[in-house]
């Protein structure tokens, strides 16, 4: 009978044990996000800006970057342009 009184305090000595040092662990790392994909980059057809295909208005004549620069249209030459060829 004394045996048996002894195992059951050694169990709940090695029960409450487990328990406490459960609770002291720390959280588990957050596991690592993937990294964005890469967009496609167009350029503006006014000014050549560079901006991600999913942002720009798509004109008949191609990518623009803001409905401004898609009611003017294509840019033009400018006269330093046509002077330097």
């Amino acid at each position: 009978m004394k045996f048996l009184l002894v195992l059951m305090v050694v169990l709940a000595g090695v029960w409450i044990w487990r328990s406490r040092r459960t609770e002291e662990r720390p959280p588990a790392p957050p596991t690592p996000r993937q990294p964005a994909r890469p967009s496609a980059m167009v350029a503006c057809r006014h000014c050549g800006l560079h901006l991600p295909a999913s942002d720009a208005l798509a004109g008949p004549d191609g990518p623009y970057c803001s409905a401004a620069h898609l009611r003017l249209g294509p840019a033009r030459p400018t006269s330093r342009a046509r002077d330097a060829s």
